[in-house]
């Protein structure tokens, strides 16, 4: 990944960003020799020369090299036509290190692999994940990074085995990239729980805040005509992440499900409960969501205090605990009934550890249980359920030059309840989707 110093150029009424240090002639002088510092666009191909005290930075030669663009928007966005052309170039919004703001960059793509394709995102949801990862909170993001893993676009170009999907089709990518294929879990369409452990869309590799973003046909899904782009985005992630455990754990209909938390994940639950034939009673501490919550579907309201847990004892066969805040398993375990099921999907900080009695749990046969995304069959359910059902995310669209304000938003936990980038509106930049000549 590089990112370059870049200046603003119109080629066909598009705008583009453009290394203005690489463009050169379409063939090399006599006596040319390419290199890591040559400036021609075979330098991209060089990578870096590791020697003895070398330092990443704006003049170090290699692959990883990292400058800022010195701009944070361009001319307005047009459309993005599929071409069904190969780029080995393109733009997108990162950081180099935890805790700067995102800014545009250019991005090598490389060679399409047979089995790649690649989108060019139009709606892109802003996701508690995406800012983890910006700041290295879990300590597992690469530097330079570009977030995005609720990626809605349009499919540009496809390998040369890809049978899944069309130049110019509505797509979807979520959460994860790959997995191996291979063990009992993959075979059975739960590549979530991959025993070899899954490849993350933006652990290690570049999401979808980008203008072409490449990633294997298998894990690209097709978007129902029913569900608008910007609707589509929060689903990748927040619509699988709340579906695939009711999926699992409501295993008859008309079971009493409480979904705890009502925010970006636990709004989208009511609806998918109410929707697969739950009876649904939404927890939250703010009494200000109960009509909303009902609205969406719930049944009953419950404005949640330091009594909730006695109040509702033995209430609910199944509980999707959505809440970010550490709430006490020992509660969420005495509102299930006898042989019912406690998920936990939301993830506090801080490392907390679960703190299970056991007596509640063997003498009342209870399961406390935890959910991670959804595989591949998930998201395929889920999309229909989404569509035939009219489960729809409520969602702010916001331009994506705006894309540090949305961040903002969703960390200040003021968005109501999920913000989603259009890459294409008034006034997003478009960044290069094309190789510098």
């Amino acid at each position: 990944m590089i990112m370059l110093p870049a200046k603003t150029i119109l080629a066909n009424g598009r705008a583009f960003l453009f290394n203005a240090s690489r463009i050169s002639q379409s063939s090399c002088s006599a006596g040319h020799v390419h290199g890591p510092n040559c400036g021609c666009p075979q330098q991209r191909n060089f990578s870096c020369l590791v020697q003895a005290g070398h330092e990443h930075g704006p003049n170090c030669g290699c692959q990883r090299r990292a400058f800022t663009t010195g701009a944070s928007t361009a001319a307005p966005a047009v459309s993005h036509a599929p071409t069904g052309k190969v780029e080995n170039w393109s733009g997108g919004w990162g950081v180099s290190a935890a805790g700067e703001p995102l800014k545009p960059w250019g991005v090598p793509l490389g060679e399409l692999l047979p089995d790649q394709v690649d989108i060019q995102p139009t709606h892109n949801g802003v996701c508690h994940t995406d800012i983890h990862m910006q700041g290295n909170d879990w300590g597992i993001t690469t530097f330079p990074f570009i977030p995005g893993h609720e990626v809605v676009g349009v499919v540009r170009a496809i390998g040369s085995q890809v049978k899944n999907l069309k130049v110019g089709q509505r797509v979807g990518a979520g959460w994860m990239l790959n997995s191996c294929r291979r063990c009992t879990s993959c075979l059975k369409g739960e590549e979530n729980i991959c025993h070899k452990g899954y490849e993350g869309t933006i652990i290690g590799n570049n999401g979808g805040f980008q203008a072409v973003m490449r990633m294997p046909s298998d894990f690209v899904f097709s978007i129902p005509d029913a569900i608008d782009s910007a609707s589509a985005a929060p689903l990748l992630c927040a619509g699988v992440t709340v579906y695939a455990p009711l999926k699992r754990y409501m295993v008859r209909p008309g079971m009493k499900v409480g979904i705890f938390g009502i925010g970006g994940l636990g709004h989208l639950g009511v609806q998918f409960a109410n929707a697969m034939g739950g009876v649904v009673t939404a927890f939250d501490i703010d009494p200000s969501k109960k009509d909303e919550a009902k609205s969406l579907g719930a049944a009953k309201f419950v404005a949640w205090s330091k009594n909730g847990a006695a109040e509702n004892m033995g209430s609910q066969d199944l509980i999707i605990n959505c809440a970010s805040g550490n709430v006490k398993t020992e509660d969420l375990m005495k509102m299930v009934t006898n042989d019912g099921t406690v998920v936990q999907i939301g993830i506090p900080g801080g490392n907390p550890v679960l703190a299970v009695p056991l007596t509640d749990l063997v003498f009342g046969q209870k399961k406390v249980v935890g959910s991670i995304v959804g595989g591949r069959f998930d998201m395929m359910g889920m999309f229909e359920v989404a569509a035939a059902k009219n489960v729809r995310p409520m969602i702010e669209v916001v331009p994506g030059s705006q894309v540090n304000e949305a961040f903002a938003r969703v960390q200040s936990g003021k968005a109501r309840y999920r913000v989603v980038l259009d890459m294409l509106a008034e006034n997003s930049p478009v960044l290069t989707t094309v190789a510098p000549k």
